[in-house]
Protein backbone atom coordinates (compact mmCIF):
# COMPACT_ATOMS: atom_id res chain seq x y z
CA UNK A 1 0.00 0.00 0.00
CA UNK A 2 1.16 3.52 -0.77
CA UNK A 3 -0.43 6.51 1.00
CA UNK A 4 0.71 9.69 -0.73
CA UNK A 5 -1.45 12.82 -1.00
CA UNK A 6 0.11 13.98 -4.28
CA UNK A 7 -1.90 12.18 -6.97
CA UNK A 8 0.83 12.21 -9.62
CA UNK A 9 3.50 10.99 -7.20
CA UNK A 10 1.22 8.26 -5.87
CA UNK A 11 0.57 6.81 -9.30
CA UNK A 12 4.18 7.12 -10.43
CA UNK A 13 5.08 5.08 -7.34
CA UNK A 14 2.37 2.52 -8.10
CA UNK A 15 3.32 2.09 -11.73
CA UNK A 16 7.05 2.04 -11.03
CA UNK A 17 6.86 -0.45 -8.18
CA UNK A 18 4.60 -2.74 -10.15
CA UNK A 19 6.88 -2.61 -13.22
CA UNK A 20 10.30 -2.56 -11.58
CA UNK A 21 9.59 -4.62 -8.48
CA UNK A 22 6.71 -6.82 -9.56
CA UNK A 23 4.69 -5.66 -6.56
CA UNK A 24 0.93 -5.44 -6.33
CA UNK A 25 0.31 -1.86 -5.13
CA UNK A 26 -2.84 -0.22 -3.81
CA UNK A 27 -2.65 3.58 -3.76
CA UNK A 28 -4.52 6.04 -1.58
CA UNK A 29 -4.24 9.81 -1.81
CA UNK A 30 -6.27 10.33 1.35
CA UNK A 31 -5.10 8.87 4.69
CA UNK A 32 -8.67 8.48 5.98
CA UNK A 33 -9.68 6.41 2.95
CA UNK A 34 -6.56 4.26 3.35
CA UNK A 35 -7.40 3.67 7.00
CA UNK A 36 -11.04 2.88 6.26
CA UNK A 37 -10.08 0.33 3.60
CA UNK A 38 -7.31 -1.30 5.65
CA UNK A 39 -7.87 -4.95 6.53
CA UNK A 40 -5.54 -6.49 9.10
CA UNK A 41 -2.78 -8.62 7.59
CA UNK A 42 -3.67 -7.63 4.02
CA UNK A 43 -0.37 -5.85 3.25
CA UNK A 44 3.26 -6.81 3.62
CA UNK A 45 4.41 -3.19 3.64
CA UNK A 46 2.78 0.22 3.75
CA UNK A 47 4.63 3.30 2.46
CA UNK A 48 3.33 6.51 4.05
CA UNK A 49 4.11 10.09 3.10
CA UNK A 50 4.70 12.14 6.25
CA UNK A 51 3.38 15.53 5.15
CA UNK A 52 -0.31 15.14 4.25
CA UNK A 53 -3.31 17.38 4.93
CA UNK A 54 -5.87 16.41 7.58
CA UNK A 55 -3.74 13.58 9.03
CA UNK A 56 0.04 13.42 8.95
CA UNK A 57 1.92 10.21 8.32
CA UNK A 58 2.88 9.76 11.96
CA UNK A 59 -0.75 9.84 13.10
CA UNK A 60 -1.73 7.45 10.31
CA UNK A 61 1.09 5.15 11.42
CA UNK A 62 -0.30 5.00 14.96
CA UNK A 63 -3.83 4.27 13.73
CA UNK A 64 -2.65 1.55 11.35
CA UNK A 65 -0.62 -0.10 14.11
CA UNK A 66 -3.76 -0.19 16.29
CA UNK A 67 -5.46 -2.27 13.57
CA UNK A 68 -2.51 -4.34 12.38
CA UNK A 69 0.52 -4.35 14.64
CA UNK A 70 2.39 -6.83 12.40
CA UNK A 71 2.45 -4.83 9.16
CA UNK A 72 5.74 -3.22 8.20
CA UNK A 73 5.50 0.51 7.64
CA UNK A 74 8.01 2.83 6.03
CA UNK A 75 7.85 6.59 5.76
CA UNK A 76 8.50 8.55 2.58
CA UNK A 77 9.62 12.08 3.31
CA UNK A 78 10.91 15.09 1.46
CA UNK A 79 10.41 17.19 4.57
CA UNK A 80 12.53 18.43 7.43
CA UNK A 81 11.66 15.46 9.67
CA UNK A 82 14.63 13.56 10.96
CA UNK A 83 14.94 9.92 11.89
CA UNK A 84 15.12 10.94 15.56
CA UNK A 85 11.67 12.58 15.36
CA UNK A 86 10.39 9.55 13.51
CA UNK A 87 11.73 7.20 16.21
CA UNK A 88 9.60 8.94 18.87
CA UNK A 89 6.55 7.29 17.34
CA UNK A 90 7.99 3.80 17.58
CA UNK A 91 11.36 3.28 19.27
CA UNK A 92 11.62 -0.22 17.78
CA UNK A 93 11.50 0.91 14.15
CA UNK A 94 14.75 0.85 12.25
CA UNK A 95 16.30 3.71 10.34
CA UNK A 96 15.95 1.87 7.03
CA UNK A 97 12.16 2.40 7.31
CA UNK A 98 12.69 6.13 6.82
CA UNK A 99 13.03 6.78 3.08
CA UNK A 100 13.98 10.23 1.84
CA UNK A 101 12.46 11.63 -1.35
CA UNK A 102 13.44 12.05 -4.06
CA UNK A 103 14.37 8.43 -4.68
CA UNK A 104 14.59 6.58 -7.97
CA UNK A 105 12.02 3.87 -8.60
CA UNK A 106 14.65 1.18 -9.07
CA UNK A 107 16.34 2.14 -5.82
CA UNK A 108 12.97 2.20 -4.02
CA UNK A 109 12.04 -1.23 -5.41
CA UNK A 110 15.37 -2.61 -4.16
CA UNK A 111 14.90 -0.99 -0.77
CA UNK A 112 11.42 -2.51 -0.47
CA UNK A 113 12.83 -5.92 -1.39
CA UNK A 114 15.33 -5.62 1.46
CA UNK A 115 12.65 -4.45 3.91
CA UNK A 116 10.47 -7.44 3.09
CA UNK A 117 13.23 -10.04 3.46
Amino acid sequence: MVVEDEYDTAFVLKNGLERKGGYNVDVFTDPFTALNDLQAESYDLILIDIMMPNMNGFDLYKKIKERDNKVKISFLSASQYTYEEFKKYDPMIEENHFIEKPIGLGELANKIKCLLE
